[in-house]
């Protein structure tokens, strides 16, 4: 199996070291529009291989999208990171050239790959994809939401004092600190709500340190988080590729399901080797659907941006 990274930045360079320690493919290129930087970022991996004992091979290229051909997966990170005090948003102008461009690059020498698209605005660039590029709706997938879910499970389990992985919890909606949704009612302890658990206090403590990890973590550092977004897309690459079936969230286009129609947002779906293979449809309450058409009206606004360049 062949997978490529496209942008050798943090984010894409971590994703990419995640894929080569668990082996998900037998072959791995990295891609960068800077002269030599991917070069540079798959030597010093391939020289942790005999440290950490894996056998895929990483390479690393700029701008050539022929090295690319016949990947079964492409991850894209193209585009500028979130600055302190940017929102996601903001970068929507000069991200969208970068993203459709390298779709348009990627499908030349790949037709028939699955696109996780990491590029912020994630469920805007997610759309943008899925427009531009005419493929199948199961094979444009956008990632934020297994990052939020993550941080979701992280925030949880400082309240809980228990550990992440013992949690089921989903984020839906925009991929945004004001427009997604934590879903605190649906979230368990294996199998016991952790509402039977925490205050209503701490509930909203989770809710809301979750919504704003993002800009927490951009505040902190001076740009945006790299570990758990690398790490979360290559948990969504290994589902994919070896055909797990596992439940993550994710952003994907929706057409009638939650009650709307021509968008990408993110919703509970089942990943496997064809890409999104079901969407989940966890029952909102009134309060949660309402918080969600919310949520869908502003990544709509940031999707009619794209009419406009």
């Amino acid at each position: 199996m062949k997978v490529t990274v496209v942008g050798a930045g943090a984010v894409g360079a971590t994703c990419a070291d995640n894929i080569a320690r668990k082996e998900l493919a037998e072959e791995l290129v990295l891609l960068d529009i800077r002269e030599g930087f991917a070069e540079g970022k798959a030597i010093d991996m391939m020289q942790t291989a005999a440290l950490l004992e894996f056998d895929t091979k990483i390479k690393g290229v700029t701008n050539d999208y022929a090295a690319t051909a016949g990947s079964e997966v492409v991850v894209v990170t193209s585009g500028l990171p979130r600055k302190p005090g940017m929102t996601r948003e903001e970068l929507i102008g000069v991200n969208a050239g970068i993203v459709k461009s390298v779709t348009e690059n990627i499908l030349k020498h790949s037709p028939n790959t699955i696109i996780i698209v990491v590029s912020n605005p994630m469920d805007t660039m997610n759309y943008l994809t899925l427009k531009s590029s005419g493929l199948p709706k199961n094979r444009v997938i956008g990632m934020g939401g297994a990052l939020d879910s993550a941080r979701f499970k992280y925030y949880l389990s400082l309240e809980l004092g228990c550990s992440p992985a013992d949690l089921n919890a989903v984020v839906i909606g925009g991929h945004g600190d004001t427009t997604m949704i934590p879903l605190i009612n649906h979230a368990t302890w294996n199998s016991i709500p952790v509402t039977q658990f925490l205050s209503k206090e701490q509930q909203d403590k989770v809710v809301a340190d979750t919504m704003v990890g993002g800009a927490t973590l951009t505040k902190l550092i001076g740009t945006s988080a790299w570990y758990a977004p690398g790490a979360g897309t290559a948990f969504m690459v290994e589902s994919i590729l070896r055909d797990q079936k596992k439940l993550i969230s994710c952003g994907v286009a929706l057409e009638g399901e939650y009650g709307q129609t021509d968008i990408s947002l993110v919703v509970p779906v089942i990943l496997g080797k064809n890409g999104w293979e079901k969407i989940i449809d966890f029952k909102l309450t009134e309060a949660e659907q309402a918080a969600f058409n919310k949520s869908a009206d502003a990544v709509r606004n940031m999707n009619d941006v794209l009419k406009t360049l």
